[in-house]
């Protein structure tokens, strides 16, 4: 049965950039394409020349050699282009016109404003030269801000000194906050006083404090008052106003390829958030890469994705800047005053690329309202976060619009952009991820390690890429970086998904095989949640998992309460807002149990996947192990209502 929903139409095929860059590999002597699946094949058995051509075909600025033989030997030895300088900023605003619009930031209560490239250009100068007093090269500038004009321009002047930035949305708790910055020692915090979400202002003053107080690293910290709540700035802190008031020509320190530009921040099961270092180089390769010829963006183009800076979508988005493109910032709650917000705003602003997820489009759906305005300058739908449900598809082209290509994409923080994404050349099948991205030599293996067509399996990724991570911060001896990646399949990256490749280059992403949560496309480490729960004394135990319902991920929480205690609804109410207060609303559980017990291996670890696995309905492995498997029976008996 043929599952194509949509097809580029010739006209569009011809004037895509996938299209002019398969001309120009031709006219380099590199080969003729007939598909995609021929340009992905050369993409990755030449893997080192295809991403050498891209700094020609997308000008690059940079100084050095560009050698087509240099790096990508191997995963655990980063050694991508290492003749070659360049500048992240340098390289973001180098092209946009001045009058032009570099964001259009539109906020939930109407707020709006615009932004040109010549302004930008000129607060980033401004900003970077009084950074420059505390920052240099190396050091780490951290945002804890909303998804504003103010956080790009934070991150264009720290990477034009060569400094490194990290940020976290307002929505995480202090303790979420210092369990990220406090491991990357921060030189300058730049901090929002307040935002609001859903029309509630959140004053933020009593938790920068505190934040401060436990950052010894710090040498500065500047407020942003965007809202315009505050008439003075609190003792000790420099306001966003003084720190932009000096004109400054903007200038560029270029930095070896590898050079850090970002750090992200990914749970595993245990400890802190791991801190993944992204490099100015392969971070750039990759998001023009995916942003140019796997979504067609160019300069005449507006692009939107929902996110806040506490997810790598925001990296991405703001990474469109280098195509002189105009951006869509949204900050607030998506459904405020209605769900027809965000759909009305790519109407207003002429959104050719909308960024969503699965949740706010079932959302969307189940809330029966229809388009407000015609969409007539939509192309392209982006989702990610989850898995998009087969019959998110035909809601999508049966609702929102018919002829637009639904590019369901996956990928993530720790490689900073995408494995599986859509194609601007090829048909949008139901249910199914149009291709590889190009660059990254993806398959799928079986249990027993190989490669499998139409079947389940583990997504590996077969050869190094540019924007792998450098490594972990503070990970000299890579032990925590291999343990990540390369402990199940030594020398190959092992992303853990399990996807279902198909002979014509789709694919489908069946969720998490590891014991990661990802609700809402936020990656949260069962560590974070636990961190709270221990501190509760009449809890003894606990466990969380996720539960698929509906394409959508529901965190779990499973407590062992201590002797002769229960787990009352005042209880359920205290646990839910202490992980709440402490980490991001994302964390909060769906629903909270009490077992009697919680199974753990023989080696003392709990076992999150086992109870996972049984919770969404899949073969129970490693039985063996369990120290305790009597435990695993009320599981087994556990029904949650989907």
């Amino acid at each position: 049965m043929d599952q194509t929903l949509w097809a580029p139409s010739d006209e569009r095929i011809a004037s895509s950039e996938l299209t002019r860059f398969r001309q120009f590999l031709s006219k380099k002597g590199h080969g003729e394409f007939a598909d995609y699946e021929e340009l992905h094949r050369f993409s990755v058995e030449k893997n080192q020349l295809f991403w050498s051509t891209l700094f020609e075909f997308y000008s690059l600025v940079y100084s050095g050699d560009v050698d087509a033989s240099s790096g990508g030997e191997d995963f655990l030895n980063y050694n991508w282009f290492e003749g070659v300088s360049l500048n992240f900023c340098e390289n973001l605003l180098d092209k946009g016109d001045t009058s032009k619009t570099a964001f259009q930031f539109v906020h939930e209560s109407g707020q709006k404003k615009s932004t040109t490239y010549g302004e930008l250009r000129s607060v980033v100068g401004s900003l970077r030269a009084h950074l420059e007093k505390n920052v240099g090269v190396g050091d780490v500038v951290a945002a804890y801000m909303p998804n504003i004009p103010q956080t790009v321009s934070t991150m264009l002047a720290t990477t034009a000194l060569g400094g490194i930035f990290t940020s976290t949305s307002c929505d995480f708790g202090i303790e979420g906050v210092l369990d990220r910055f406090g491991q990357t020692r921060p030189t300058v915090l730049v901090a929002a006083i307040s935002y609001s979400y859903n029309g509630k202002i959140i004053d933020q003053t009593s938790k920068i404090q505190k934040i401060i107080e436990s950052l010894p690293s710090l040498k500065e910290v500047i407020v942003v008052d965007f809202l315009g709540d505050y008439k003075s700035i609190p003792a000790g802190m420099t306001s966003w106003k003084t720190a932009t008031s000096q004109s400054a020509e903007l200038t560029f320190k270029r930095v070896p390829f590898s050079h850090p530009a970002y750090i992200m921040y990914s749970s595993g099961t245990t400890g802190k958030p791991k801190c993944i270092v992204h490099s100015v180089g392969g971070t750039l390769l990759q998001h023009v890469k995916e942003l140019g010829l796997h979504n067609d963006l160019t300069s005449e183009k507006c692009i939107f994705y929902f996110t806040t800076c506490g997810w790598m979508m925001w990296n991405w988005l703001v990474s469109s800047l280098y195509f002189g493109a105009k951006i869509v910032l949204y900050e607030g709650s998506p459904a405020c005053p209605d769900i027809t917000v965000l759909f009305q705003m790519a109407h207003d602003e002429k959104v050719n690329i909308f960024g969503t997820s699965p949740k706010f489009l079932k959302a969307f759906e189940q809330s029966g309202h229809k388009i407000p305005a015609a969409l007539d300058s939509l192309e392209t739908i982006l989702s990610t976060g989850a898995p998009l449900l087969p019959e998110q598809y035909d809601f999508v082209y049966e609702n929102i619009k018919s002829d637009v290509a639904l590019n369901s994409i996956s990928g993530g923080t720790d490689i900073l952009g995408c494995f599986l994404l859509g194609c601007p050349i090829k048909k949008v099948k139901r249910g199914q991820l149009s291709c590889k991205g190009l660059g990254m030599d993806v398959a799928c293996v079986s249990g027993d390690g190989k490669e499998v067509i139409g079947t389940e399996g583990e997504l590996i990724c077969k050869k190094s890429f540019p924007s792998q991570p450098v490594g972990f911060w503070k990970d000299e001896e890579q032990v925590k970086f291999k343990a990540a990646y390369f402990e199940k399949y030594p020398g190959i990256w092992h992303h853990g998904d399990f996807i279902q490749l198909t002979e014509d280059g789709y694919a489908t992403v069946l969720g998490r095989s590891d014991a990661t949560l990802n609700p809402g496309g936020v990656r949260i480490g069962t560590s974070e949640i636990y961190r709270q729960t221990e501190t509760l004394a009449y809890i003894e135990d606990g466990l969380c998992v996720g539960k698929e319902v509906e394409g959508e991920v529901q965190v779990l929480l499973f407590l062992k309460m201590r002797e002769k205690e229960d787990l009352s609804e005042l209880r359920v109410s205290e646990i839910k807002g202490l992980i709440k207060k402490n980490t991001t609303p994302r964390h909060v559980p769906a629903a909270i149990f009490s077992v009697p017990d919680i199974p753990y291996t023989r080696s003392g670890k709990k076992m999150e996947m086992a109870v996972m696995r049984i919770l969404n309905s899949k073969p129970l492995t490693n039985i063996e192990a369990v120290a305790n498997p009597t435990s695993l029976e009320w599981f087994q008996k556990f029904n949650w209502p989907s």
